[in-house]
């Protein structure tokens, strides 16, 4: 795959009621179709009250509503995604499973993606190359104004390590929870 798609879906309950419920989307591949689901998994309380700082788990499922645990091989973990405090620019370090430093992720100045699409630049660790990017889509005035469902899109080298590619999908995660939903 060279496009990952995360698309939220709208939680009518939280339209009618305006509470948090767990979040759930979908994982596309170019074509729109669904590869993989995932769901939140989160107590009340904490997407009550804790909003965007909340602690949760995201359970993904194939079409077959199989678990997919991201380990290769079983056991061992695939990598990490780590903040990098920086004054101006929101900034991410994708690592291996030995914790060194194999891409960077650099965000825009403004988040907010008001009327336009959000891209946070995927970069060599130098930050002098530019691979890809994980992209936050603006989904239109009244899907913002009336709920807080999303999507997302990971562009990355079809050639690119897939244990890479899946802590990019955590990386994305990642955003929507901490940078995006401020």
């Amino acid at each position: 795959l060279d496009l990952i798609i995360i698309h939220q879906q709208v939680e009518l309950l939280e339209m009618i009621l305006g509470t948090e419920t767990s979040n759930k989307y979908e994982i596309k591949n170019s074509l729109g179709q669904r590869i993989y689901f995932a769901v939140e998994e989160s107590i009340c309380f904490n997407r009550t009250f804790c909003s965007t700082l909340r602690s949760c788990t995201l359970k993904i499922t194939d079409n077959l509503g199989r678990e997919l645990e991201i380990q290769a091989p079983p056991g061992t973990t695939v990598g990490y995604v780590a903040q990098k405090w920086d004054p101006f620019l929101p900034k991410f370090t994708i690592q291996n499973a030995n914790k060194e430093d194999i891409l960077k992720i650099v965000g825009p100045c403004a988040t907010c993606g008001c009327f336009g699409d959000v891209d946070f630049e995927v970069m060599t660790i130098n930050e002098k190359l530019t691979i890809g990017k994980i992209s936050k889509y603006w989904s239109g005035f009244v899907n913002d104004v009336f709920t807080n469902a999303d999507n997302f899109g990971i562009h990355v080298p079809a050639d690119l390590d897939v244990t890479v590619k899946a802590a990019m999908i955590g990386a994305c995660f990642l955003l929507v929870n901490i940078v995006l939903e401020e």
